[in-house]
C-alpha cells in the first residue's frame, strides 16, 4: 500500500518543523559546512570542524567598544580630509597637500572619473561604512530595540567592507614618500597621523566585531 498523503494542517506543521531546523544551522562562510547554532558564552568562540574559521566569537561589551571606536574612526576621518596631509619643500619651494586637495587636483577634464574614484573608494565609502555601522550597534549598545532599518544598514556595512579603501591610501602614501625622500623634505602632517590612526582604530573595530553576534542580535531584539 502506498504511503498517505498529507493533510493540509501536517504539511503546514512539516514545513515549520523543517524551516526550525534550518534557522537553527549556521553555515561557514569559507566552506559552507553546516553546523548547528547554540549558545556561545562571552570571550570563548566557536570554530568551523573543517576549515577553523571562526563563526561566533561574542564579547561583553562589544557593540559599546564597536560603536566608540567608529565614532572616533569617523571623527579623524573628517580631520583627515581637510587638515594638511603632507608638507615638501625642495629648492627652496614649499608645497602643502591635503587629501581634498589630491582629490581635486584631478577633477578636470577626463581625469574626473579618477577623481571621483578616488574620492569614493578613500574618502565617502569607507565614511559610509562607519556611520552605517554606528547606526546599527548604537541603539542596541544602549540596550534598545534596533533602529529602523537597521538590518539593511548592516548589509551595506558589511557590503563595503571590500570597497573602503583607506588602508590602501595610506600605504600607497607611505611607499610614495620613501621614493621621494631623497628628492625632497617631507614632513608628514596632522592628516597624515590622523589618517594612519585611522586605519589602525578599523582594523581594531574590525577585529572586535562578530557579524553573526550583530545578526543575532538584531533578530533577537527585533523579535515582539
Amino acid at each position: 500500500m502506498g504511503d498517505s498523503v498529507p493533510s493540509g494542517s501536517d504539511r503546514n506543521d512539516l514545513q515549520d518543523s523543517t524551516g526550525d531546523a534550518l534557522a537553527s544551522l549556521i553555515a561557514c562562510p569559507v566552506c559552507d559546512t553546516l553546523h548547528r547554532d547554540s549558545e556561545v558564552p562571552d570571550g570563548a568562540q566557536a570554530r568551523c570542524h573543517r576549515c577553523g574559521t571562526v563563526l561566533l566569537a561574542p564579547r561583553a561589551g562589544a557593540m559599546t567598544q564597536i560603536v566608540l571606536l567608529a565614532l572616533t574612526a569617523a571623527i579623524l576621518m573628517v580631520a583627515a580630509i581637510f587638515f594638511p596631509f603632507l608638507d615638501l619643500q625642495a629648492g627652496g619651494q614649499h608645497r602643502e597637500g591635503s587629501v581634498i586637495g589630491a582629490i581635486l587636483a584631478f577633477s578636470d577634464g577626463w581625469m574626473m572619473p579618477l577623481s571621483l574614484a578616488v574620492g569614493a573608494l578613500v574618502v565617502l565609502l569607507p565614511l559610509t561604512r562607519l556611520l552605517a555601522i554606528v547606526y546599527t550597534l548604537a541603539p542596541m549598545a544602549f540596550g534598545w530595540r534596533p533602529a529602523p532599518h537597521a538590518e539593511r544598514a548592516f548589509r551595506l556595512a558589511e557590503g563595503l567592507r571590500p570597497w573602503a579603501m583607506a588602508e590602501v591610501f595610506i600605504v600607497g602614501v607611505a611607499v610614495a614618500l620613501v621614493k621621494i625622500a631623497g628628492l625632497a623634505t617631507v614632513t608628514p602632517g596632522f592628516a597624515f597621523w590622523a589618517f594612519a590612526l585611522l586605519v589602525l582604530i578599523t582594523a581594531l573595530k574590525d577585529t572586535f566585531m562578530c557579524r553573526l553576534s550583530v545578526w543575532k542580535t538584531l533578530e533577537r531584539r527585533r523579535a515582539p
